[in-house]
This record gives structure tokens, sequence and C-alpha cells, in this order.
């Protein structure tokens, strides 16, 4: 009996811990800044055009992220010009983009930076993890 009362008590330990540590978050949501993977010859360098796929239907992230920019402006997609799209490693759960008030995971994420352009106006769309490519609006300084 006091075999199984350590066994449990151990377990119920480790399980308030692991809440503890995934509980843990980021309140002003203001994380460190962005780590852009280098490429092979050793430097960052955005990458016009095509990229990798994200893993969710509908494309590159690039593509989804030009289809969301023509649905959201109500513009072709011949009018959407791609400034850059980087593959970059986020410092945190909000993907460079935090809200204010909202709290988030404090693990390194993999993820995408684009930057698109139409009728002259540059926006920046980011994706990691499972997330789509979504418009950020205030994205979080570099």
């Amino acid at each position: 009996m006091t075999m199984k009362l350590r066994f449990g008590t151990a377990l119920v330990a480790s399980a308030a811990a692991m809440l503890v540590l995934v509980a843990c978050g980021n309140e002003s949501g203001a994380g460190g800044a962005p780590t852009v993977n280098p490429s092979e010859s050793g430097s960052s360098v955005p990458t016009p055009g095509g990229a990798a796929p994200t893993g969710t239907p509908g494309g590159t992230a690039v593509e989804q992220a030009t289809a969301d920019l023509v649905k959201k402006l109500g513009v072709q997609a011949a009018g959407v010009k791609v400034v850059s799209a980087e593959e970059i490693t986020w410092s945190d759960g909000s993907l460079g983009c935090p809200e204010e008030g909202m709290r988030y995971t404090q693990a390194l994420i993999n993820g995408m930076r684009i930057i698109l352009e139409a009728d002259g106006k540059k926006y920046e769309y980011h994706s990691g993890g499972s997330r789509a490519p979504f418009l950020c609006e205030n994205p979080q300084a570099r």
C-alpha cells in the first residue's frame, strides 16, 4: 500500500510540475526578437516567389498569404507582388505578432515571414507551427 501511495504522490507532483511549465507565459506578449534561419552560405536572404509548403491544404505559404490578401482587399492576384518570403524561427507562440493581454508558449517555433505589396502598401504575413499564414497588422519590432 505504501508503494502505491508513493507512486501516486510522485505522479501528482509530476503532473503539477508539467502544468506549471505549460502555464508559464509572457503576460505582455513581448518576447525576444525572432531568429532568421541562415541559408547554406551563412547569411539570411529573403526569397521572393515560392516558399516551402506549410503542411496545410491550399498550396505554399506564399500562395495562401497572397490568396488571403486578394480576398481581404478585393484586388486581382496579379496586383499583389511578393516582396520577400523567408524562413524564420519565432521566439514564442505569438509568431512575432503579439496581442496585448495574451499569453504565449515560450518555445522556438519554425515558420515564415512573408511581405506582400498591393497598391503601393506592404502587408506582413506570419506563419508557424501548424498555423497558416495570417496578416500581422502590428509586427513585433525586429
